[in-house]
């Protein structure tokens, strides 16, 4: 009986561990708060994770056209919700890229190798570089994920169900 008790206290801490470690994995880009991915998804909308890091050639010449889509659809049907990789170290390299870039959607930082491991869980593929993409329906399930550059109009597509 106390063997079953030491378990169970075991898994106990195990999954309040988790829960903890969930919530620092993103940190709010521009006030450093804690942050859940689970927020985002509880807005019945789409929504659109773009994974991008400063130094991503692509991700800087693509981000514009996310900037666009994110304007034209947050009132209605979808958003897009940016992690940068940078990690702390390089949260002035990220900040730079939102300004620089006058990002219009929200975004949160996180390390590169914690977020390899997220990824991971809820994709079952491995993280292999930036861009990339979590595609969520308004009821907040993972519906699609893809590694490198999508065009809005695929996305624009794959939420109108074409």
């Amino acid at each position: 009986m106390e063997l079953k008790k030491l378990l169970q206290g075991a898994l106990l801490a195990l999954a309040v561990s988790a829960a903890a470690a969930d919530t620092a994995l993103f940190r709010d880009l521009a006030s450093g708060e804690p942050r859940e991915l689970a927020e985002y998804r509880e807005t019945d909308k789409w929504l659109v994770v773009m994974i991008w890091a400063s130094d991503c050639p692509v991700c800087n010449r693509e981000v514009s056209g996310y900037s666009d889509f994110h304007l034209m659809h947050e009132q209605d049907d979808a958003i897009i919700l940016g992690v940068s990789i940078d990690g702390e170290a390089g949260r002035d390299d990220a900040l730079g890229f939102v300004d620089n870039h006058q990002v219009a959607f929200e975004n949160v930082i996180t390390e590169a190798g914690a977020f390899a491991r997220r990824y991971r869980e809820l994709t079952g593929t491995r993280f292999v570089g930036t861009p990339a993409f979590l595609l969520y329906d308004p009821d907040g399930t993972l519906r699609a994920h893809q590694v490198g550059a999508v065009p809005v109009e695929a996305i624009e597509a794959f939420i109108a169900g074409e």
